[in-house]
């Protein structure tokens, strides 16, 4: 039963987020005039405007690794069990 409400909820989820879709610019024609005429003037506008854009796609990555760090120390084996037999072995 829980198992069924899990993947109804997921798909409710994933129905409202189709659903509620909207569309976006990257970049409006102001913001990229205003940085083409900035680097032409000698400005570092477009500068700043990589590391910005490097900033956002380093994060998602950061998050990734932050989660399966905890994820590894939370869930690794600890205390493992080995049942070997006592006997010695003869190879011959």
């Amino acid at each position: 039963m829980k198992t069924g409400f899990k993947f109804l909820l997921f798909v409710f989820a994933l129905g409202l987020l189709v659903c509620s879709r909207q569309p976006v610019k990257a970049q409006c024609a102001q913001c990229a005039a205003t940085v083409e005429t900035n680097t032409q003037s000698g400005g570092n506008a477009a500068k700043g405007l990589n590391n910005g854009i490097l900033f956002l796609l380093g994060a998602p990555y950061l998050a990734a690794a932050a989660g399966g760090y905890i994820w590894y120390k939370k869930y690794r084996r600890k205390n493992i069990d080995i049942n070997v037999r006592k006997e010695k072995l003869h190879l011959n």
